[in-house]
């Protein structure tokens, strides 16, 4: 069902004050402890500064993150399309450091002692009193081998963690002649932002149709159908980008040979001049490591009241890698890290963690350089089935709008204010 704007920023607003009234804030005293965070991700970064904030100081925060700026992958698809670049995108974490007092490693987490509560780094070791595993998606190579290496990757870009294969892929549509192929690969579902793939079909399309008009882009989709918006997305790749995109759903990449540019799916092959394909993914690899991802290995099963490791005592996991019928989104990606910093800080306090979260998650779609659409829901915790569920609230966009794409830029604005400062 549609909703207009007042209502949505009614739920969202509802929502956030939800959050932001943590249970444990009752305590007569702050909370002690020692919480580690692995990654500086949407969802690490927003856990490091709630349990600061909401434990008035008292929970000591350790980051251990390996790189040295945040950069965001919503919005990244607009480089491809040309209104970003990546400085656009890219921030440092000194502002979320000094303003929280969080102790920040510029390290990788490669084990997790889950028995001695200790995280082993590539340079040394840090002991926790509860652990919050940040780690995102990894991609599933095995499936196609030829992509695992560095240079394929250079070849064949997915551009599905924004940063220097965005810009690889950006170079390659500039380089593409007029009248070439552009060919993507969308994996079966569940993936890294499920609007994602449909968002990015169009900002090359919205490329090629102001700069290179009589290429074509050929989009081969796993899934049956479009994930994530579908009418909306269905109208504008047969209005807007009439003649110029090409959608095939149920259509598997089953291998890719990498100096040819040639994907192969059940029906056909495939040559393109430019080929992005995004692989299937997991949990990412620390959670893999540490045997965390025990749904059809590939994603890790959790209490959704703390989100703590039903593998691991102590250790919760948020984010992007979490198993559940839930967008993985940035805006999902926070929402759980600020119900898992809650949670942790109660439990720190030998409390009850709050029974009954609710959060909200809203998702944009640029299809082109300034219009954009929506599609927003509330979930709550169904203390039956134990899983968070669709509740009241939420809705989707009529159609695309220039003024969806400022609600658009500015939610954008205020979620990395939120996550970064």
């Amino acid at each position: 069902m549609p909703m207009n704007r007042r209502d949505f920023l009614k739920n969202a607003a509802a929502s956030a004050a939800l959050l932001s009234l943590p249970l444990i804030s009752r305590a007569a005293s702050p909370v002690r402890g020692r919480v580690v965070v692995v990654g500086g991700g949407y969802a690490g970064a927003t856990a490091a500064k709630y349990l600061r904030m909401w434990s008035r100081g008292g929970v000591e925060v350790v980051v251990v993150e390996p790189r040295t700026q945040f950069i965001s992958c919503p919005l990244s698809n607009l480089v491809l399309g040309g209104s970003k670049e990546m400085g656009d995108l890219t921030f440092g974490y000194d502002l979320l450091k000094s303003h929280h007092g969080i102790q920040w490693v510029n390290d990788e987490v490669v084990a997790i002692d889950a028995e001695a509560k200790q995280v082993r780094l590539k340079n040394g070791e840090l002991s926790y009193d509860r652990l919050i595993v940040a780690p995102g998606i990894d991609f599933m190579y095995e499936q196609l081998p030829s992509l695992a290496s560095l240079e394929a990757q250079t070849v064949v870009p997915h551009a599905w963690k924004a940063g220097a294969q965005t810009l690889n892929l950006r170079r390659q549509l500039e380089v593409m002649p007029n009248g070439g192929v552009f060919v993507m690969s969308i994996p079966k579902a569940p993936y890294r932002c499920p609007p994602g793939p449909y968002e990015r079909a169009c900002q090359v399309a919205f490329y090629l149709k102001n700069n290179k008009p009589k290429s074509k882009v050929i989009v081969l989709d796993a899934n049956p159908e479009i994930t994530s918006k579908k009418g909306l997305f269905t109208k504008v790749f047969a209005e807007t980008y009439a003649g110029m995109i090409d959608y095939r759903p149920n259509s598997a990449v089953m291998d890719v040979d990498v100096a040819s540019k040639t994907v192969k799916t059940e029906f056909e092959s495939l040559q393109a001049d430019v080929l992005n394909v995004i692989p299937p993914q997991r949990a990412g690899k620390l959670a893999q490591t540490a045997g965390m991802s025990n749904v059809d290995k590939r994603w890790c099963e959790v209490d959704f009241l703390t989100y703590e490791s039903k593998v691991l005592p102590n250790v919760h996991i948020i984010g992007d890698s979490v198993s559940a019928a839930l967008p993985k989104s940035a805006h999902m990606a926070t929402s759980q890290a600020r119900v898992c910093a809650n949670a942790v800080i109660a439990l720190l306090a030998q409390q009850l963690p709050d029974p009954a979260p609710v959060f909200a998650n809203t998702c944009y779609s640029f299809v082109s350089d300034k219009m954009a659409m929506h599609v927003a829901n509330v979930y709550r915790y169904d203390s039956t089935k134990k899983i968070m569920v669709s509740a009241e609230g939420g809705g989707v966009s009529e159609k695309p709008s220039e003024l969806e794409g400022n609600y658009a830029q500015a939610w954008a604005k205020n979620i990395w204010s939120d996550v970064l400062t």
